[in-house]
């Protein structure tokens, strides 16, 4: 299991064991929505959407399934939206029979494909508290519903994820997608650093809040929506919970492999650069989220620092032997000191900016070198005292006896250079350097001990213009989006 990830199986004995010990964090949550759904506010705890094209063969069997599914105990109140995608065919006059008759099912109409883009458009104008999509197909046993949604209702995690890549779920589908799935998430391992599983798996849920925040930095409008989603969340610090699924693969599925993985590859790439010119703005969307240690004193993410510092470390020392070796002959111990260390300290700087406190892009870039050497100049000061003194003792001692001696003092000067390496990067989060903290009276997590400030304010650090959201409108009340030329 990946570190900011949580998994809940939901088949087996010692799973539905666990289903149920959680669920009882959340059954007041539940008898609250009943409650307020009694008193005659319709908007549900639960928004599902189905993103669909041209999909009038099998759109109104998986409607019904899902809706019988939802009223035969689920215990949190639900919406279907069918978000149609420019469909061609009869899929938008099934969808809005569909509205006519149940009336848990709501229709949104779009000129323009892509899951992407119908999820953000339902999901910006949503009166709902956790906003989830799955596949028309249903590919996905329903039975993985409730372990994905409830950790959000309680206010546990930030987003889940249906996985079909954990060693406990069951997949059936061809050898040709099983790889590609799996050497696509490899790729986001590698070039991304993800530690989620499965981003394609066409079924997840996110607390609407959240959603709120996130939607505004993303850009794609496609298949990539899911990764880039994940990913901006990741790397703000968000929990990521994980369901692995039962999945059976729809033999009749429309997605063009070839395309998709082009335009997929286009993404990792573009999303990789702006993270590396820190074109995102992670530190803001940080800031908004509002965390703090969960141990007073003990700064959130030490330990992943403190692994990527000696990393960083270890090259840096290897380097310094290797310079100080080739200058030691020609222009002594101190001159070949001063030298050698001088040029790790600014590869050094350089390397855990990026690496260790994940600061990205040219901002502050000079300062952060200048106050790097600031500490350099201790890191200097103590091995020149070494060697000074061991010269005073040992006055024709060997270049490796010097070289083990400044070692030594540069093991005391890197203790000395995390601590200030961390005062230069304070004001920096690196990746997993936020934890979720809720206060306990609000189960959902709506308030946050950091969330004091002025929520407007909040919004506008990422530019999130709020949209009007009042109660679930039904199919028969039109209304549109200018900027995405949906329809209800």
């Amino acid at each position: 299991m990946f570190p900011g990830t949580s998994q809940l199986h939901p088949s087996g004995a010692g799973a539905a064991g666990s289903i149920v010990e959680f669920m009882t964090e959340t059954v007041a949550t539940a008898d609250a929505a009943a409650h307020s759904s009694a008193a005659g506010d319709r908007a549900p705890v639960l928004d599902i959407v189905i993103p669909v094209y041209n999909e009038e063969a099998g759109l109104g069997a998986c409607v019904r399934r899902l809706d019988e599914y939802l009223r035969g105990g689920f215990p949190f109140s639900a919406r279907i939206t069918i978000a149609d995608n420019a469909s061609t065919d009869d899929t938008l006059r099934i969808a809005h029979d569909l509205a006519a008759s149940m009336p848990g099912v709501r229709v949104m109409h779009l000129d323009a494909k892509g899951r992407g883009r119908a999820l953000r458009a339902v999901w910006e104008l949503s009166d709902a508290q956790v906003l989830a999509y799955m596949d028309v197909d249903l590919s996905t046993d329903l039975d993985a519903l409730l372990p994905l949604v409830a950790p959000l209702v309680s206010g546990h995690s930030d987003l889940a994820i249906g996985t079909r890549l954990d060693a406990s779920s069951r997949v059936v589908r061809g050898p040709k997608r099983e790889i590609i799935s799996r050497c696509y998430n490899l790729i986001l391992k590698a070039a991304l650093r993800a530690h989620f599983s499965d981003a394609q798996c066409g079924f997840k849920a996110i607390r609407a809040q959240v959603a709120h925040r996130l939607l505004p930095l993303i850009e794609d409008g496609e298949w990539f929506f899911d990764t880039e989603l994940l990913v901006l969340a990741e790397r703000a610090g968000l929990r990521i919970h994980e369901v692995p699924v039962d999945w059976i693969d729809d033999p009749d599925s429309r997605v063009d492999i070839v395309d998709t993985a082009r335009k997929d590859l286009r993404g990792v790439w573009r999303l990789a650069r702006a993270i590396s010119t820190g074109a995102l703005p992670l530190e803001e969307l940080r800031a908004a989220i509002g965390r703090e240690p969960l141990v007073p004193g003990v700064p959130l993410g030490m330990v992943g620092q403190v692994v990527r510092f000696a990393l960083v470390g270890v090259g840096s020392t290897l380097a310094y032997i290797l310079l100080y070796l080739l200058l030691q002959p020609i222009a002594g111990a101190q001159a070949a000191n001063f030298l050698a260390l001088l040029l790790t300290a600014v590869a050094n700087t350089a390397a855990n900016r990026a690496f260790t406190f994940g600061v990205r892009g040219s901002t502050r870039v000079l300062t952060h070198q200048f106050q790097g050497l600031l500490v350099f100049c201790f890191g200097l000061l103590v091995t020149s005292g070494s060697l000074f003194a061991l010269h005073r003792w040992a006055a024709d001692a060997p270049v490796f006896v010097e070289l083990g001696v400044l070692v030594s003092a540069n093991l005391v000067a890197t203790i000395a250079r995390f601590v200030g390496l961390r005062w230069v990067f304070r004001d920096a989060g690196g990746d997993g350097m936020v934890r979720r903290h809720h206060t306990p009276s609000d189960p959902a997590g709506r308030a946050h001990s950091g969330d004091s400030a002025d929520p407007s304010h909040t919004a506008d650090l990422l530019g999130f213009h709020d949209h009007a959201r009042g109660a679930a409108r039904t199919a028969d009340t039109p209304r549109t989006d200018d900027k995405s030329g949906a329809a209800w």
